[in-house]
């Protein structure tokens, strides 16, 4: 949809195996790839399994639920350097802050214009805060 490495969506999806629930995950039922985070779920139950985890999901039940942030940002705090999916109710305004916490791929359950798209990830050049993504912020940037 749009010329970034770092932006897919579910169509563009490499992971063919379906996600797991955490708790199946956990429990040792499986040894899947790829497993899917709902919200109220603590993301921290799986930071001893990050190595062997390809993909995550993070479910978005509806746009106003922010608990898969906090998710996303444990995560990549901690190290996980796999795929890490928004899916669910994502709109496309949301999109450029679930990127700063961490998030590369999304699944959004209504159709996003590519267009809107590419206006929404332009619209911000500078940063305030520190985030999952590395950008260096602008006040740091200022001060050296």
């Amino acid at each position: 949809m749009v010329e970034d490495t770092l932006l897919r969506f579910r169509d563009d999806d490499a992971h063919d195996e379906p996600a797991v629930t955490l708790d199946s995950f956990l429990a040792g039922q499986t040894n899947a790839g790829a497993v899917r985070i709902e919200a109220g779920d603590d993301a921290r139950a799986l930071l001893p399994h990050l190595a062997q985890l390809a993909l995550i999901e993070v479910s978005f039940p509806s746009f106003r639920d922010g608990r898969g942030y906090s998710s996303a940002r444990v995560l990549r705090e901690s190290g996980y350097a796999g795929e890490l999916r928004a899916a669910g109710d994502v709109l496309v305004d949301q999109i450029p802050f679930m990127r700063r916490c961490g998030f590369d791929s999304f699944a959004p359950e209504a159709p996003i214009d590519p267009a809107v798209l590419a206006r929404s990830l332009d619209r911000y050049d500078a940063h305030y805060q520190k985030a999952a993504d590395g950008v260096v912020p602008v006040w740091k940037v200022r001060h050296g």
